[in-house]
């Protein structure tokens, strides 16, 4: 390892290859158009003129995009409008315009944990297979098989339809605040009877810190709550059951119901992710587990007060297993579009090499593509602390998905999640959880019948 002027280490060829991503350099934009018009076959500039509308969840990978969209535009001679919205609100604008039938938007993001099988069930997307076989339409360096195994697996509907292109695949890992943890004295805990531990030790309510933050907002907080059933042995659902009302589902909701409720901050039980990353940026929570693509605020000067205090680490393993859940988002095309070449470039250009290497870069988060991850000139330049990078890589291999894929996964999620926010409040888990598990057994089983 080395280190750069700014303190990082870089990544060492020999560590690079070790996660068995493979080897590939950063493009600049002149280059893809150098290449491509290189090939008779395809041409970036074929639906010049043409005006194309992308609907994005609000975060760091809608952010990306839009930084880099005149690049896009340039390249190509199509005028994109694009518009950022809340993730819940978007899920949600999203159903409702598929279901009316025409969609305003020609390209869309959508969360693969919750909107995979609604999509296939509605035939929201165009199946992208061949786009991807016709010469014509994608660039000869796009690269399909550069995506990891897992995000290709998650864009894949169990018929063979690739409904979108993974742009993100997003790994829980547990934030950690590394001066209040030098000041106590404490080490980052290898197992989870030690992050226990370590969350009691810091937690200081009179110094207005707290030792632990987590999603108590009924619905986001099922998310979190995936590391903890899958570390106690569980998944939500095996051979078509329930597991969440088990010994298991009990046990571990219990815990994460404990941490929120006593060591969080006042408020915790209505706490989505975005008021858990405000708490950490300031400086007043010791842990903090989430996605990785949470990250880019905290190294961010003009937001965040933790800049250079914060360490990421892979979620330590529990009493029977040790996972981390996994969430991912696509980029599709509409079926109700006119303009599918066009949706078709915007999707390849936002999930090709170049843009990978920029949302790991930039740390936005964790791209899809193998060879974002060992690109020289990408390590060199990484903007996050290396424990990033480190965090992302050992996540991957022992990452699980974290939600269900049924196309009932918001109802899943709206009636475990209420079970869980009062837990969090303080009632009964074996109660709350028989009961939701009953509600929701019975649209489970219909769905799978």
């Amino acid at each position: 390892m080395t280190q750069d002027r700014s303190g990082f280490r870089r990544l060492s060829r020999r560590a690079v290859l070790k996660t068995g991503a493979g080897l590939a350099g950063l493009v600049t934009a002149p280059a893809i158009v150098r290449r491509a018009g290189a090939q008779s076959a395809f041409d970036w500039q074929r639906f010049k003129g043409q005006k194309i509308e992308v609907s994005l969840a609000k975060g760091p990978r809608g952010d990306l995009v839009q930084k880099y969209r005149k690049e896009f535009e340039e390249l190509t001679g199509i005028t994109v409008g694009d518009e950022q919205i809340p993730e819940q609100q978007q899920r949600q604008k999203v159903l409702i315009e598929f279901t009316s039938g025409r969609t305003t938007f020609d390209v869309v993001m959508i969360a693969l944990h919750v909107q995979k099988q609604l999509a296939h069930k509605g035939n929201w997307l165009e199946d992208l297979r061949p786009f991807l076989k016709d010469p014509s339409l994608t660039a000869p360096d796009y690269d399909f098989a550069d995506f990891a195994p897992a995000g290709v697996d998650y864009v894949t509907y169990s018929d063979g339809v690739i409904g979108s292109v993974p742009i993100n695949l997003d790994y829980f890992v547990l934030y950690w605040n590394k001066e209040l943890f030098a000041k106590k004295g404490v080490a980052y805990p290898k197992t989870y009877d030690d992050m226990v531990a370590a969350v009691r030790a810091l937690h200081d309510p009179k110094a207005g810190v707290s030792g632990w933050l987590g999603r108590g907002l009924k619905n986001a907080n099922m998310t979190p709550w995936a590391n903890f059933i899958l570390n106690w042995g569980k998944d939500y659902i095996e051979h078509g059951k329930l597991q969440t009302d088990s010994p298991e589902g009990i046990a571990s909701a219990e815990a994460y119901a404990r941490l929120v409720r006593e060591f969080g901050p006042p408020g915790s039980v209505g706490f989505n992710w975005n008021e858990c990353q405000s708490v950490f940026a300031q400086g007043r929570a010791a842990m903090w587990l989430d996605g990785i693509g949470f990250a880019l605020p905290l190294e961010d000067p003009t937001k965040s007060r933790v800049v250079g205090k914060v360490g990421y680490g892979v979620w330590p393993p529990g009493p029977k297993a040790h996972h981390t859940s996994l969430y991912g988002d696509g980029m599709g095309i509409s079926r109700t579009t006119d303009k599918k070449g066009a949706a078709w470039l915007y999707c390849q250009w936002a999930t090709s090499k170049l843009m990978c290497a920029r949302n790991l870069q930039g740390g936005y988060g964790s791209p899809a593509r193998k060879s974002a991850y060992n690109s020289p000139e990408t390590v060199a330049h990484f903007g996050a602390q290396r424990e990033f990078l480190d965090a992302m890589i050992e996540s991957a291999k022992i990452a699980r998905p974290g939600l269900p894929e049924i196309v009932a996964v918001t109802e899943f999620r709206d009636i475990l999640g209420i079970a869980l926010t009062n837990i969090i409040g303080g009632a009964d888990a074996a109660t709350e959880l028989k009961k939701a598990t009953a509600q929701f057994q019975p649209i489970l089983d219909k769905e799978n019948a």
